[in-house]
């Protein structure tokens, strides 16, 4: 169901039967946090509940299984309270004993490396040039390499690298890996990029796969989310040094009671099941067919306003498009200008300040939200 249907009653209602609220204009045009319908956010003033009550375990229940849904997976899903960066150090902590191959190709695939160092484990860095996406045949070489001195517990790979806007082919990869040393997990961050086009985790053999609510999945930030396998739940078991907190074999204990350790963000975790209700209601293949498109409108209109993409080619993101400031903009005077009507872009990252502007279309965005932008855009680019 259209977004731009919202606020009819007639063609899209709320699980109880009332009318959703009408959309509003969509605000940040970041890579999260998103803007969160109404419905979503009302979710949370609900009076508050125990975590160890019959109320919430339905809760979970509901989450644990929609999320599997949106996972493709017959596996669990791990939810904890927390960003998605703490599901990087679950992963190296958990499923680690030795040496980790840390695939680089920008700030978000780096912090993973950053992590699995700060876990005392034997991370080997391969750096990529950013604004290109990790390829089969370069985790081919460095994996092959590095199984000359040892074994390799896992590889860790961005699925989209939200500070390029670039899209690796996580499934290619998958399969190289598995060719090579089947024993070596495939671990994925997927933080800007799940909820926004398909990742279907059984279907690609993957190991762990991690995300945080408050980019595609367009919910308040404070939830991330897990995906595990079998075999890395049965391999963590015998890995010193997991922690507490973000210990899988604890998390398992409790997920099979449909609860958590440690006390849930509880009313996150109603607004998490007020979007799943939307984002089923709007049809998941709808959903992901929208963020390509959006993906693509994006692209053609930067490169129409005589801007280039960062992205190399063939491997730009579902979800954010990164795009080199070739008219030498003020990208915070641009965000000013945006700012007075009540919309905001991000400037480059890090080395990229200035010199590169993103726009995220993730979440709930519309084609009218995207025709608010470039008509705003366009008119602070006349004005120059």
């Amino acid at each position: 169901m259209s977004l731009q249907d919202r606020g009819n009653p007639v063609a899209e209602r709320q699980p109880n039967g009332l009318p959703h609220a009408p959309k509003p204009p969509q605000k940040l045009f970041i890579p999260g946090p998103t803007d969160v319908l109404p419905e979503v956010l009302e979710a949370q003033t609900a009076p508050m509940i125990g975590h160890r009550t019959d109320e919430f375990e339905a809760l979970f229940a509901k989450v644990q299984a929609g999320m599997k849904q949106l996972y493709f997976t017959q596996s669990r899903v791990y939810v904890v309270a927390a960003t998605g960066s703490a599901m990087q150090e679950a992963a190296i902590r958990n499923a680690v004993r030795g040496r980790v191959i840390n695939f680089i190709n920008g700030a978000f695939s780096q912090r993973w490396h950053q992590v699995a160092v700060g876990c005392g484990k034997e991370a080997i860095a391969v750096d990529l040039p950013w604004c290109t996406a990790v390829k089969p045949e370069q985790v081919a070489e460095a994996l092959q390499k590095a199984l000359k001195t040892g074994p390799v517990d896992a590889i860790t790979v961005a699925h989209n690298e939200t500070s390029t806007g670039v899209a690796s082919p996580v499934d290619e990869i998958a399969a190289a890996v598995r060719a090579i040393s089947p024993e070596t997990f495939v671990m994925v961050d997927a933080v800007s990029s799940f909820g926004g086009t398909p990742l279907p985790f059984d279907e690609w053999g993957l190991d762990v796969m991690l995300t945080s609510s408050q980019k595609a999945l367009a919910v308040p930030p404070g939830l991330a989310f897990a995906a595990v396998s079998d075999r890395v739940l049965s391999r963590a078991k015998t890995v010193e040094g997991r922690g507490w907190y973000l210990d899988f074999p604890n998390l398992e204990k409790y997920l099979i009671r449909n609860t958590t350790p440690a006390t849930p963000a509880i009313s996150l975790m109603r607004a998490l099941g007020v979007q799943l209700d939307i984002i089923f209601a709007e049809g998941m293949e709808n959903r992901f067919a929208r963020h390509h498109h959006l993906a693509e409108r994006t692209r053609r209109w930067a490169i129409d306003h005589g801007f280039n993409l960062m992205a190399e080619e063939g491997y730009a993101s579902p979800t954010v498009t990164t795009v080199e400031n070739t008219l030498n903009l003020d990208i915070g005077d641009l965000n000013r200008y945006l700012e007075a009507k009540n919309m905001e872009i991000s400037d480059g990252y890090g080395d990229y300040k200035g010199k590169a502007f993103r726009i995220a279309h993730m979440g709930e965005v519309t084609d009218a939200d995207l025709d608010r932008l470039f008509a705003a855009m366009e008119q602070y680019m006349a004005a120059q």
